[in-house]
């Protein structure tokens, strides 16, 4: 299991390493370069399956979220 996953911007392209919560999916975040609130995209349960280079914590573990999907 990773808990470090490198989130990028879709508006800016600004990337930064960030912690992935292991108890819970991120549902925004706001980039820390441009201020752009990030939402998943549609079908996706959090920010780190969207804009990650890590999943979340469920996702890797068995290719499904935890959050109410």
């Amino acid at each position: 299991m990773r808990f470090v996953s490198t989130l990028t911007c879709p508006a800016c392209g600004f990337a930064t390493a960030e912690t992935v919560p292991d108890d819970a999916c991120q549902f925004f975040y706001d980039c820390k370069g441009c201020g752009t609130r990030l939402k998943p995209r549609p079908g996706d349960c959090c920010v780190f399956c969207s804009y990650g280079s890590v999943p979340c914590p469920p996702v890797q573990a068995d290719g499904k979220c935890g959050g109410g999907q």
